[in-house]
């Protein structure tokens, strides 16, 4: 049986969808496959840029794979709106390739939760910006963002 990953749809104040937001970001930047895929149905449906999985399974094969090649990672969403049980999602992220080659990637989310909490549908569009290291803006120690670090907006993103 699934659990519930709250807070639940619907989604009725700013503040229950921006936690929701959060606890994503969260999971994301532990950058553990297992800890993410567990937010998402069994048979949850993806399209990440131009790669469309199925279920809980392919999701973590994904992420291992992502996060072996993008290192450094660090993320910051950010609401962009919301309605019953879906949310829509802006993002940026810092990473570098093998290489040492530093990029920013900038990309939107549309995501559809079932009754429980968990994620059904995520769609993702994502661009990559190539940077100078010098040019990085997220610098916490790798893990969850700081509370008091600065938002997509609050640092003109």
């Amino acid at each position: 049986m699934e659990t519930s990953r709250p807070p639940l749809p619907p989604f009725v104040t700013a503040e229950s969808a921006a936690q929701k937001v959060r606890l994503a970001e969260d999971a994301w930047n532990s950058r553990d496959p297992e800890r993410v895929a567990l937010a998402y149905t069994p048979d949850s449906q993806w399209r990440n840029r131009d790669v469309f999985l199925s279920g809980r399974d392919e999701i973590c094969q994904f992420l291992a794979w992502k996060w072996s090649r993008e290192h450094e990672y660090r993320l910051i969403k950010e609401l962009w709106a919301f309605t019953g049980n879906r949310i829509a999602v802006r993002f940026a992220y810092d990473w570098h390739d093998d290489d040492g080659r530093w990029f920013r990637s900038y990309g939107n989310e549309n995501w559809e939760f079932d009754h429980s909490g968990l994620m059904r549908r995520r769609y993702a569009s994502i661009n990559d910006l190539a940077l100078l290291a010098s040019d990085r803006l997220f610098h916490w120690s790798l893990g969850r963002r700081p509370d008091d670090h600065p938002s997509l907006s609050e640092l003109g993103l």
